[in-house]
């Protein structure tokens, strides 16, 4: 179920240059924050229902027990990453692409890694096709990352690289020696 999540803080974002995963292979992920009770939380909620109930039919009630015991349905407690900026008291979800995500500006144009955004802390709109994991690895709600927009700025989380202001330098007069610069 391809879905479009308005407003959520990015995490860990991997969205120009895939990284080797957990299982291996290459790949591109986020991570996205959002607080309890929010619109993207209860909108996350009745997409999960309604992919289960797809999926499992008349099972799904006491699946989706067992997949909320073991953790495996899609929103996760942001306190049990409370030691991490933006996590405590929040919830956020996880998603994974073995294709490069579209990600672009508010005005729609493609960003690339050089742009600085979005990064780490910065809100954003997430495309995400939301689907029901029944194999060898278990049963979950997983989602798969289609897209990333910027949205607007946030307080970027540690770790997050930026990039100095024009105005951060001096200028330097022609012809002028190192030396003079100490």
């Amino acid at each position: 179920m391809k879905i479009t999540i308005k407003d959520v803080r990015l995490a860990f974002p991997v969205l120009f240059e895939p990284k080797i995963g957990d299982n291996g292979k290459a790949q591109f992920s986020a991570a996205f924050i959002f607080e309890p009770g929010s619109a993207v939380h209860n909108q996350l909620l009745k997409d999960i229902e309604e992919v289960g109930a797809a999926k499992w039919g008349a099972k799904w009630a006491t699946l989706k027990k067992e997949m909320k015991a073991g953790d495996n349905l899609l929103i996760h407690d942001g306190n049990s990453k409370a030691s991490l900026a933006g996590y405590e008291d929040n919830l956020f979800f996880n998603a994974y692409n073995v294709v490069r995500p579209t990600v672009v500006d508010r005005d729609t144009s493609p960003l690339v890694a050089a742009d600085g955004k979005p990064y780490s802390g910065c809100y954003v709109v997430a495309i995400v096709d939301i689907w029901a994991q029944d194999n060898k690895f278990g049963k979950k709600i997983n989602a798969e990352l289609q897209g990333v927009q910027f949205l607007k700025d946030g307080d970027a989380f540690a770790g997050g690289g930026q990039a100095a202001e024009a105005s951060d330098f001096e200028t330097i007069a022609e012809g002028a020696a190192a030396e003079d610069l100490i």
